[in-house]
């Protein structure tokens, strides 16, 4: 009987002790509700949206509460129309030991477990339309007393059919760790297979697949304020078909990219690596392809300024919804002149741009090009460019490239774009030999290509106002000259004077009898 007693005080001891827990910590998160949400929208609020939270209601053991996405005040954003919102439903288990963990036998004590899931309003309904009428997605996300997130995404399968168009989606599973700050981000997941169907604008019938799409990925803040990190996409298979018929086909695409600050802190150094293992077009094999860009030098905090002052002024672009309707193509040059307007601020740090190598390879053989550019600031000269190498000098150190094509490999791709042009194996053969012939010696009678070896190269090198092509050395002005291009501080090609039209003979007078 005292044993029952005693078991039973226990129980009803750690029963107060878990209430209490639960009820303290539903009342810590309620105020850090405030900090989570401006954590949130220091980021967001660069894509023009912001985060807010509706109708709390906390209980001892749980809370509910929503989430509310919209666009900022006096922005335009290219995610929601003006009046829209995204909400979320959060129900939230309370720690020390949330329900909903203990339901997967997760026995870490944490603050608390949220479900998200998508509320369907009118922003949301094609999503809900897809998922046959359920939240397209459920996220479990575990909040630790130490303030860090796990959350277990998982995007529901979708399937839509009407008429011609039809969407068709495996779902997928993700994962997302950050920390209490918000400063460090991990991801990573997968995705079996896609489909989209439509109809292009000349009425013919387009399909769209992928096969096993893998992301993975992690990002931090760094002290100028911008994120940095590495990310690897991997995509087994994506196939583009016309009216039933297979036109494209990539497989084995791999992308890596990775970015870090340099050991004093004050630039970024990024590496972007894809590679291609095949391409086929109307079952044409066109070979396979790799990439490999460094960019290294970036001042961050000019990195800084120019993300900022490239998405305010593409932010007031996508405002001017008249100039967007009316003038489609000056809305164009001004979104490219707003990009390329402010890129000089990236010349700051000096940086440096390689390319090593981008190539191309099929059976007979493999392209190569190689680049190496070293840029100034503009910033630091001084006086006015007078010639278009000092113009030139103003933001360009130097400048080293070299490309080699065999002309078997260049050859057998002539072939095989023959051959989607409807030629025969033999003629498309005979095709593709003349028109290689045909540029590597007007390449080489132009002084632009070499040949040697069966190879159809170039080189070029620039420094100081000199150019280096293929070993001849050469003025800037002069290289330019040879494409016909007038520059600056040359004069113009003189123009023929026309000949002068010689008189007509004068008539002798002959004097009257």
């Amino acid at each position: 009987m005292k044993k029952s007693v005693i078991a039973a005080g226990i129980i009803v001891a750690l029963g107060v002790v878990w209430t209490g827990a639960s009820w303290f910590t539903g009342k810590q998160l309620e105020t850090r509700m405030a900090e989570m949400v401006a954590q949130a929208n220091s980021e967001i609020k660069k894509s023009g949206l912001e985060l807010s939270y509706q109708d709390y209601q906390r209980g001892v053991f749980s809370s509910h509460l929503q989430m509310v996405v919209k666009p900022l005040a006096g922005t335009e954003s290219p995610w929601l129309k003006p009046g829209e919102s995204i909400i979320l439903n959060e129900e939230i288990d309370h720690g020390p030991f949330p329900l909903a963990q203990l339901k997967t036998f997760n026995l870490i004590p944490s603050m608390a477990s949220v479900k998200t899931t998508l509320v369907n309003n009118e922003a949301a309904k094609p999503l809900y339309d897809l998922a046959k009428n359920e939240s397209p997605f459920v996220v479990d996300t575990r909040i630790s007393y130490a303030g860090d997130t796990r959350s277990d995404i998982a995007l529901k399968p979708l399937n839509y059919e009407s008429g011609d168009e039809k969407v068709a989606f495996s779902g997928g599973n993700f994962q997302l760790d950050a920390d209490r700050e918000g400063n460090v981000f991990s991801l990573k997941g997968e995705a079996a297979s896609g489909l989209v169907n439509a109809v292009n604008e000349y009425n013919q019938k387009v399909q769209l697949t992928f096969n096993n799409l893998k992301a993975e990925g992690d990002s931090h803040l760094t002290s100028f304020d911008e994120r940095i990190g590495d990310q690897k996409l991997t995509l087994d298979k994506l196939a583009i078909a016309i009216e039933g018929k297979e036109m494209a086909v990539l497989e084995g695409m791999d992308l890596n990219g990775k970015s870090e600050v340099s050991q004093d802190g004050k630039s970024i150094n990024s590496q972007l690596d894809y590679s291609m293992k095949s391409l086929k077009v109307q079952n044409q094999d066109l070979g396979n392809g790799k990439l490999t860009l460094k960019v290294g030098n970036i001042d961050g905090q000019a990195w800084h300024q120019f993300s900022e002052k490239y998405r305010a002024d593409s932010q007031a672009l996508l405002a001017d919804k008249e100039l967007m309707t009316n003038n489609p193509a000056l809305y164009q040059q001004k979104a490219m002149d707003a990009f390329f307007g402010n890129l000089p601020l990236l010349l700051k740090g000096e940086p440096v741009v390689t390319i090593a190598p981008l190539s191309w390879k099929n059976s007979k053989g493999e392209t190569n090009f190689n680049l190496s550019l070293f840029l100034k600031d503009p910033a630091t000269a001084t006086g006015e460019a007078q010639t278009l190498s000092q113009e030139v000098d103003r933001s360009v150190k130097s400048l080293e490239s070299k490309l080699t094509i065999p002309m078997d490999m260049a050859t057998e791709m002539m072939t095989q774009v023959a051959k989607l042009e409807g030629y025969n194996d033999a003629d498309a053969g005979k095709l593709a030999s003349q028109q290689v012939k045909g540029l590597a010696a007007m390449g080489k009678m132009f002084r632009i290509t070499t040949l040697e070896d069966n190879v159809i190269g170039a080189s070029l090198q620039y420094a100081n106002g000199q150019v280096t092509l293929n070993g001849q050395k050469m003025p800037l002005e002069e290289f330019v000259g040879m494409f016909g291009v007038p520059t600056l501080g040359m004069p113009e090609p003189a123009v023929p004077a026309e000949p002068a039209v010689p008189a007509e003979p004068a008539v002798p007078v002959v004097p009257q009898q």
